[in-house]
């Protein structure tokens, strides 16, 4: 059991965040997978950094467990966020729980089963921001098709209780020109102001899908979607005319939802402002129903009733392989977090729940 904790704290100590590269991450998790078929599915990201999605298999026909490899960045941080220390009974690092502690439960579950139990270990990159990695797993990989899973359990933290579905998303990305110049000589255009007409017709879309019943889905919490946005003037100093703004949007939705109107709403109001706008789907929203073979074998093994998480994960483009549910120790409010941590006890129950789970030949 010791031995999950120190490989959670390695894990952590290497930087994987999804602005850089994870390859030495692949490399040290690769290490722990002897006797393992290995694949190794490369890439390099829009930014041409390269990235490995990881994917090992023995036998077939079992479950398969997925971990992604990436996180957030270190914002707000009072702590080392590489440092993996333990105080308190929590473990603190950048991705404890989201998701070094679910990566190494996936791992050390693989190491513990006796070489006549299959298993399969789907190990991404990319997972916090575009889901290349999965989507490269899902597309490509010739041993996860060969090794044709039961059931995918995608380890993300719920409190080791399963979700049935979750949202998937569509990003926005909107940018206005201007012309960069000193700003005191009244010479340039700054960006920024082609973007308020935009941005008020952003925030009015942003009140009423919390207001509009005809929008929302109560089988989440909240049943209204994530409408989440950002604007970057790329470094612009405030002495200068803005050249270039940027728009982000991240749009949350449930299967139930259709999501053309709010598509077309974004679209519309970024051409009535004059400003291009690039519009990305991000995989579907994964759900079973609840009486759902895999999901009623989940509630039985966890003791937890199936649930609905407002987030997404790489079951959004893992799906298309075999059926998904979604489960791992943690908190999920945790996730994302200044100075995140996530307790011992749910990493070590979190290893055994994934022991017994993956012993199981069939739902």
């Amino acid at each position: 059991m010791d031995n999950i904790i120190s490989l959670a704290q390695d894990l952590i100590e290497i930087d994987s965040r999804s602005a850089v590269s994870n390859l030495k991450l692949a490399d040290r998790i690769e290490a722990e997978l002897t006797g393992f078929e290995i694949e190794r599915l490369d890439y390099q990201d829009a930014a041409g950094i390269p990235k490995r999605a990881l994917v090992a298999r023995r036998g077939s026909g079992g479950f398969a467990f997925s971990a992604h490899m990436d996180t957030v960045p270190e914002l707000g941080w009072s702590r080392d966020p590489w440092a993996a220390t333990i105080a308190d009974g929590r473990l603190y690092g950048l991705g404890s729980t989201d998701m070094k502690g679910p990566l190494a439960i996936c791992i050390a579950t693989a190491q513990s089963l006796p070489s006549d139990i299959p298993i399969c270990l789907l190990f991404s990159a990319d997972e916090e921001v575009t889901k290349q990695g999965a989507r490269l797993i899902a597309e490509t990989s010739r041993l996860a098709r060969a090794y044709a899973p039961l059931g995918i359990v995608v380890a993300e933290p719920t409190g080791l209780a399963p979700l049935r579905g979750h949202r998937s998303h569509i990003e926005f990305i909107a940018t206005a020109y201007g012309v960069q110049a000193h700003s005191s000589t009244g010479e340039g255009v700054n960006a920024n102001w082609q973007l308020v007409g935009f941005l008020a017709e952003m925030k009015a879309l942003h009140d009423r899908l919390r207001t509009d019943a005809t929008l929302q889905d109560d089988a989440y919490s909240p049943p209204f979607s994530d409408f989440n946005l950002t604007i970057d003037n790329h470094g612009t100093a405030v002495n200068i005319t803005v050249p270039r703004a940027t728009v982000r949007i991240k749009y949350r939705y449930s299967a139930r939802i259709d999501p053309k109107l709010v598509v077309s709403l974004v679209e519309a109001a970024a051409a009535r402002a004059g400003i291009a706008v690039e519009t990305t789907y991000h995989g579907l929203p994964a759900e079973l129903p609840a009486d759902h073979p895999l999901i009623r074998f989940a509630e039985r093994l966890s003791g937890h009733s199936a649930g609905t998480g407002p987030f997404g994960t790489d079951a959004a483009m893992l799906q298309h392989l075999a059926p998904c549910v979604v489960m791992g120790p943690g908190d999920i409010a945790d996730a994302h977090t200044p100075d995140e941590s996530v307790r011992i006890d749910d990493l070590l129950n979190g290893l055994q729940l994934f022991q017994t789970l993956a012993r199981q030949t069939q739902l």
